[in-house]
């Protein structure tokens, strides 16, 4: 996974294939089939690569207050987009592993732990859902921007690929929750298709934030 992230980190996601994986890798081709079942789990790997480990990375003196657990969140998930410009399209467009989880927090430890945070610090489940949605949206939309600028490809999703039995993510939802308690909890909550009211509050904060610099 490591060496395939380097080599989209090179040349971009279209020009990594499991025969230039083999080739970087010194191996056949075939031989990489022990390890992954084609393309679609490579690339499902190398995304889950990228976010590992993400709520290990967070500031824990920021995290004391809800701000600032926002802030470290968005600078860590900011520092992967900017180290990883070309992989980065991977995380925010990719089929999430359910239809409820968001790009490019999309890791169920990531939102469990984003929403347990919340929670803890006042929110009410709706607010921290709310919040959730409303986080996601802001980094998706900045960073695939920067990505871009930065050389990305953010072409529309490829359709997943079945090459011998592939982990395709499960569109239907039905994911292990494991430990994800808040998840778990909340998965009617996240489920809910607040679309159009999401896109008329984002719109309705833009609009006041210019005013109030046009009244400045």
């Amino acid at each position: 996974m490591a060496t395939a992230l380097e080599q989209i980190d090179a040349s971009g996601v279209p020009d990594l294939s499991m025969r230039s994986l083999a080739l970087a890798l010194d191996v056949e081709a075939m031989s990489l089939y022990h390890y992954v079942h084609g393309r679609e789990d490579l690339l499902e790997g190398v995304s889950s690569l990228l976010m590992g480990g993400l709520t290990s990375r967070l500031d824990p003196g920021l995290a004391e207050h809800w701000q600032g657990f926002l802030q470290t969140t968005a600078h860590e998930v900011r520092r992967i987009a900017m180290d990883h410009p070309k992989a980065f399209p991977l995380v925010a467009t990719r089929h999430p592993a359910a239809p409820w989880l968001r790009p490019p927090l999309r890791s169920i430890e990531v939102v469990d732990t984003f929403l347990s945070t919340l929670i803890g610090h006042g929110f009410t489940d709706r607010q921290a859902v709310d919040a959730y949605r409303s986080f996601s949206s802001f980094l998706l939309g900045q960073l695939l921007l920067e990505s871009a600028v930065r050389g990305a490809e953010t072409s529309p999703v490829e359709e997943p690929l079945d090459e011998g039995d592939a982990d395709v993510p499960q569109a239907d939802g039905q994911v292990n929750l494991g430990t994800a308690s808040e998840v778990r909890r909340l998965r009617p909550l996240l489920s809910e298709d607040r679309t159009d009211e999401e896109f008329e509050v984002s719109l309705e904060m833009l609009l006041d934030r210019l005013d109030r610099d046009v009244s400045q």
